[in-house]
């Protein structure tokens, strides 16, 4: 039987980059910036007779990781102050974005405090995501946010925005309706964690934030499950994903890159040595990952075996295989693996694995090796 581990980095199924239902906390101050400002935050929607000619840019990224926020922001500042652009698409809750809108244009870092508040439980929530908006706010201030996904934290950051609409008498505004749409959507998936309907919702949103923005380009940042243009809904595979619906919708003009692959470009963590087969190896460790949530498995370990195809090439496969994506580090063809589990009963199993290019139903994934300790 195949290995065959969800990898959670990238699938986005409720932990966005900012803002899955959080845990609910003390009511955080209104937000002091005056309906002026608010109404500003973001465009109007006004009737379009063709649909939205400007360029799409998306990144696919695996949350919370800093050096893949920091390389976002070089493309944000590059696209910023060389393109002209200004439009910010974000896997966050219309509410959320318009909240960030309302923060670039105040003095102090109340409304992002909260915000952050309300992220805790999600991968966004690291003391690195507060840096990342904050530079965005002194390097690039006239960014406008653009809020895409479904509304996450409905009874906390949505309620709260409602509250102050309501406040500010702008009940009749186009962004009390997208809020309370956003809480609606919100509401329905958390009610059964239904990803094709948050899936197709995202693709929905985007399409309206885009088709107010007529012939202006936008960048967009997004988990990577939902920028492949030939991917599916990740757990169901049963409809195409955001970017795939995006790009049937404006073809050429969407532009991907996938960056998730960064969070995985490390170093090891020590050099230790691994006897297979008799013989003595160099072996790079990468460290430990968390196997509780597996019956009778408390974590596995990660070894890559220095010059050891040659003699891994001669060994006989079992027929089990590790899809790359399941390792914690950067796999390359020739490679070889050692892979220790730690049980509950405190017993270690090790296995050994090769990549020799071979691909297991259409993913590129390591073969297990028959080995005698």
């Amino acid at each position: 039987m195949a290995i065959l581990l969800i990898s959670s980095l990238t699938a986005c199924s409720g932990n966005s980059s900012a803002g899955e239902t959080a845990s609910p906390s003390a009511q955080p101050a209104s937000p002091s910036a005056p309906p002026a400002q608010l109404a500003q935050a973001t465009p109007a929607a006004t009737p379009l007779t063709t649909k939205a000619t400007g360029q799409i840019y998306l990144y696919g990224e695996s949350h919370g990781v800093a050096k893949i926020m920091d390389k976002e922001y070089e493309a944000w500042s590059d696209y910023y102050h060389n393109k002209g652009m200004r439009h910010l698409f974000v896997e966050q809750s219309y509410y959320a974005a318009e909240y960030l809108n309302l923060w670039m244009q105040s003095d102090n870092d109340d409304i992002l405090e909260e915000l952050y508040q309300d992220w805790e439980g999600t991968q966004g929530h690291v003391p690195y995501t507060k840096t990342f908006f904050r530079t965005i706010k002194s390097g690039c201030p006239d960014t406008i946010f653009h809020g895409t996904d479904i509304g996450h934290g409905p009874d906390t950051t949505g309620e709260r925005f409602l509250s102050y609409l309501k406040a500010n008498d702008l009940t009749g505004s186009e962004m009390y309706t997208l809020t309370t749409e956003a809480i609606q959507q919100g509401q329905r998936y958390y009610s059964s964690y239904d990803g094709v309907y948050r899936e197709n919702k995202m693709a929905e949103n985007f399409i309206r934030e885009f088709e107010k923005l007529g012939n202006e380009s936008i960048m967009g940042i997004y988990g990577a499950a939902h920028t492949g243009v030939n991917e599916m809904e990740l757990i169901t595979q049963s409809v195409p994903c955001m970017a795939n619906q995006l790009q049937k919708q404006y073809g050429s003009n969407l532009h991907t890159e996938d960056i998730s692959w960064m969070v995985k470009d490390i170093e090891p963590v020590r050099v230790d040595e691994i006897t297979m087969q008799g013989k003595k190896y160099t072996a790079s460790y990468y460290g430990k990952q968390d196997m509780s949530g597996f019956r009778d498995y408390v974590y596995w370990e990660f070894w890559r075996l220095e010059d050891a195809y040659e003699d891994a090439s001669k060994l006989t496969q079992t027929g089990n295989v590790l899809p790359y994506d399941q390792y914690p580090m950067q796999i390359a063809e020739g490679q070889v693996f050692a892979i220790s589990f730690t049980k509950t009963d405190g017993s270690v199993e090790r296995e050994y694995y090769v990549a020799n290019g071979k691909q297991w139903e259409g993913r590129e994934a390591t073969w297990q090796l028959k080995v005698k300790e």
